[in-house]
């Protein structure tokens, strides 16, 4: 409420002074009922029984995971709301470092990144926030939640007590630590209880890094209980003094669960991560986790007495270019697909699951009022199709990319000389030099992830982690030879973090000779680059041949009020989707996943601009479907 006295006419004065006298009243209440909250609060969660306890009295965890990042902000209350209707009473999140510090020393916690306001969103709905802050969180993201410009450093040993790790952890807990410190229990805010790192017992490099985590937290002023989480296997290395340790698992094994009281005997025990689902690879099954299989288990788990937490409650989105790898018991990493359903109670749209219906019967039984009411679903559309009007080469929108780098060597993503020096981060970077003859191309297994290969401008043929050579057709005198390498996603989980450099990480053969004088384009695909593109002359009609790769821009019209929908892309093989700048993610036609989530708020009425970076074929139009198509489907177990 603002108000203007100087210039007010005499009579009005009155109005004005009581404007300034209800907003200094209300101001007061506002500033008395927070300073109330404080003083009643005198002592958070605790773990020093077999219960935890909340200003001494008992009190059960029953959890669930929501990303912030997963979730269009315009959904974040939908889908709180969904969980509290379940019957939980604490939110989890992680922190992704790589999004909110995408340059070193450049931080974004706004829109969608607004993690304070998340905070405020839990506090205002009554739920109590369990913080994942990192560093590395895993969580099926691109490099477990670590920024790739950390790569640049050749020395870098990723969670461990290496100075270039450590510096750069404290800088950017300078800035997350606190903007969350208001928002602990003992501030009057949600947050009760804070993560100590992420499954370190898996990992385990340097015995001296999770002392170091736990004193970068409470030395910032986090005071609320400090956890960690592992699976069983982890909970023998990963624990810090003075950090509750819980575990995660998917199968309740009554020998895991006592080795926790073993080693924490008379205190509170919690599942930080049951697994309600699992996550799918390209060129895989859909995973699930059936109902029927779940819910005996949450049942033990409560009867056991124990806390649980949902991962995940509600799955989401891997929007953008931010899905993960797996590489742990595989000969090579396989990358994980766009969506983040994860079989999960509350769905990738946010619909109600047989699950969902399950578990809020079950937890019901916990609570001695009434759940909340169910939150309306929200209408879904299958929009009609949309024919592709224009067209742009790969090779005519290389203009629009950053000046190329000339280099006598190959240079991977993340040291090339964009961002600011801080590399690339993610999307493709194509290499460009010069031979002379036919004969063979030898990757030497330096490609990361997967390089389309051209001659000049033909395609010829992929090398990858399984096909490592390929055969160059004779030409007349010198040609082009290109290489458009994708980083399909760092691997998130697992001991080979500090290797995940990506493009050309190495050098590569022709005739057996290594080849040299390369033209480097770095094509992240970034909000400015889209819009350079949208904006262009240069787009070319649909009736002339499209030369692949290329992007292929239609419009979507929309003659209401915006509703969720699903793309289809029958007949296109493998690219990336972005609608109104925003990059929804990649979609590939090995499967499982054949629809990509498009989220209502991000659609408008009219026009709405629809671009496909596709790289080897499309028929020409885009379809819409009103429920997703995550493919065949296998039992998680």
């Amino acid at each position: 409420m603002a108000c203007s006295f100087f210039g007010v006419p005499l009579k009005q004065r009155h109005v004005v002074l009581l404007c300034i006298a209800a907003a200094t009243i209300l101001a007061y209440q506002l500033n008395r009922r927070h300073r109330q909250v404080k003083m009643n609060r005198v002592e958070g969660l605790r773990a020093d029984t077999s219960q935890f306890t909340l200003e001494r009295k008992p009190l059960r965890l029953l959890g669930g995971s929501i990303h912030y990042f997963r979730v269009p902000r315009a959904y974040w209350e939908d889908r709180l709301l969904k969980l509290k209707a379940c019957g939980l009473n604490t939110l989890t999140t992680y922190v992704p470092w790589n999004l909110h510090e995408p340059e070193r020393g450049m931080f974004n916690f706004e829109d969608q990144l607004d993690l304070e306001a998340y905070l405020h969103l839990a506090a205002s709905l009554g739920l109590w926030v369990i913080l994942r802050p990192g560093p590395y969180i895993c969580a099926e993201w691109d490099l477990g939640g670590l920024p790739s410009w950390l790569l640049r450093d050749e020395k870098m040993r990723l969670r461990t007590t290496y100075s270039g790790f450590t510096d750069a952890v404290n800088s950017f807990f300078d800035q997350l630590i606190k903007r969350v410190v208001p928002h602990q229990y003992s501030k009057g805010g949600p947050i009760i209880a804070v993560q100590v790192e992420n499954e370190y017992g898996s990992y385990a490099k340097d015995e001296a890094y999770m002392p170091f985590i736990k004193e970068a937290l409470l030395s910032r002023g986090i005071t609320e209980l400090l956890l960690t989480s592992d699976n069983k296997e982890g909970l023998k290395l990963g624990g810090v003094k003075g950090a509750l340790e819980t575990i995660n698992f998917q199968k309740l094994i009554p020998e895991d669960v006592a080795y926790l009281d073993k080693i924490q005997p008379q205190k509170p025990k919690m599942v930080m991560e049951f697994w309600s689902g699992w996550f799918d690879l390209w060129g895989g099954l859909h995973h699930v986790f059936t109902a029927e299989d779940m819910l005996p288990v949450v049942t033990k788990i409560l009867d056991m007495e124990m806390s649980i937490n949902l991962y995940m409650f509600h799955g989401g989105t891997n929007f953008g270019f931010m899905s993960g790898a797996l590489a742990v018991g595989l000969p090579a990493p396989v990358p994980m697909i766009t969506s983040y359903d994860y079989d999960a109670p509350l769905s990738e749209a946010g619909d109600y699951t047989s699950k969902y219906h399950l578990l809020r019967n079950l937890f019901s039984r916990y609570h001695t009022q009434p759940l909340p009411d169910l939150p309306s679903l929200r209408e879904r559309r299958a929009y009609q199709p949309v024919v592709i009007q224009q067209q742009l080469s790969l090779w005519d929108a290389l203009q629009f990319t950053d000046k190329p780098l000339k280099s006598k060597i190959p240079v991977n993503m993340e040291n090339l000389p964009v961002n600011n020096n801080n590399g690339q981060a993610y999307g493709y970077t194509l290499y460009q030099t010069v031979v002379s003859s036919g004969g063979i191309l030898n990757s030497k297994n330096n490609v990361r992830d997967r390089a389309l290969v051209f001659v000049e401008k033909q395609f010829v043929g992929v090398l990858d982690y399984h096909i490592r050579q390929l055969a160059v057709p004779e030409g007349k005198g010198k040609q082009t030879l290109s290489l458009l390498v994708e980083n399909c996603g760092r691997v998130n989980y697992g001991k080979s973090l500090d290797g995940q450099r990506k493009g050309l990480v190495g050098d590569i053969e022709f005739n057996m000779r290594l080849l040299r004088d390369f033209i480097i384009h770095s094509l992240d695909m970034k909000p400015g680059f889209v819009n350079r593109l949208e904006k262009s002359g240069h787009w070319a009609s649909m009736r002339e041949r499209p030369s692949f790769p290329a992007f292929f821009q239609g419009r979507l019209y929309v003659n209401s009020f915006p509703k969720d929908t699903f793309i289809k892309l029958p007949g296109w093989s493998k690219g990336v989707v972005f609608i109104n700048g925003r990059n929804l993610g990649r979609y590939w036609n090995v499967g499982p996943q054949q629809t990509l989530y498009v989220p209502g708020p991000w659609l408008h009425r009219g026009d709405n601009q629809v671009i496909v970076f596709e790289e080897q074929e499309t028929d020409g139009k885009i379809q819409f479907a009103s429920s997703p198509d995550y493919g065949m489907s296998v039992d998680v177990q």
